[in-house]
């Protein structure tokens, strides 16, 4: 269950994404031409559910270990390609028993979609022509989106996903 529920958080991540170099430079679609890393969940942890936490230490571990379980590229002409490893997480107990082992993922799903972005807004369209509309904001190449605004189950308690600039 914890496994499908941690795909779907990344799944449901697949329309989101960009980022600034400066937080007070206008954000413009230049800058959010490039590559994104999800790299934390930032969560709440008196206010956070248990799905909530699970995901956030699992996105901490592979990113220690320069794992992506997700990234966003962004191009000129307005396509975003997503890898999405979250489909082929595996999560075990580590040989000795006295933890869990979650290897890098080696397989993805990728799509190649389109995207609006006014510098605060982004926009996803996906090959069905369904849009998905969420706000963003930034820290150096640092780039946020609030968990609540994805509206999944198990993760409507806060919290922010965090995408990186390669």
């Amino acid at each position: 269950m914890k496994t499908k529920l941690f795909t779907l958080l990344f799944a449901c991540t697949l329309i989101f994404s960009c980022s600034s170099d400066k937080e007070d430079d206008p954000v413009t679609e230049n800058n959010l031409i490039g590559s994104w890393d999800l790299t934390a969940l930032e969560i709440e942890e008196s206010t956070a559910s248990d799905d909530e936490k699970y995901a956030s230490d699992i996105l901490d571990f592979l990113s220690a270990i320069d794992c992506a379980l997700m990234t966003i590229t962004f191009n000129e002409d307005l396509t975003v390609i997503t890898e999405n490893s979250g489909n082929y997480l595996e999560i075990n107990v580590n040989p000795s028993g006295t933890g869990l082992d979650v290897p890098c993922p080696t397989s993805k799903d990728t799509s190649v979609d389109t995207y609006t972005f006014d510098g605060e807004v982004l926009t996803y369209i996906d090959e069905d022509m369904l849009e998905t509309t969420v706000n963003v904001t930034f820290s150096g190449n640092t780039m946020r989106i609030s968990a609540t605004e994805l509206d999944f189950a198990n993760f409507d308690d806060g919290g922010f996903l965090v995408f990186t600039k390669r």
